[in-house]
């Protein structure tokens, strides 16, 4: 994947978080995405960088919604994995 495309990708899931959050007024803890210092504005860093940014980002909401058993959502509540979802190299 290109840089550019991980710079799009990574924009998208913060506008996600940010949609959702304005929609129910609810925040998402980002703790782990936040440690990392990165943002879809920060272009200088590198494309590994960005990509943990994207997982750990995407990981942490999957996992908020899945906690929230957010129906509007549509998330089975039974057993869903991020690891079927996860990106392969």
């Amino acid at each position: 994947m290109q840089k550019e495309e991980l710079l799009h990708l990574h924009m998208l899931l913060v506008h996600i978080k940010r949609y959702y959050e304005n929609s129910t007024g609810e925040e998402i803890p980002v703790e782990k995405y936040s440690s990392l210092y990165v943002s879809p504005v920060h272009i200088h860093k590198n494309k590994v960088l960005h990509k943990k940014a994207i997982l750990t980002l995407g990981e942490e909401i999957v996992e908020y919604l899945h906690r929230q058993q957010n129906t509007a959502v549509g998330y089975p509540t039974s057993d869903v994995r991020t690891e079927q979802a996860a990106v392969h190299h």
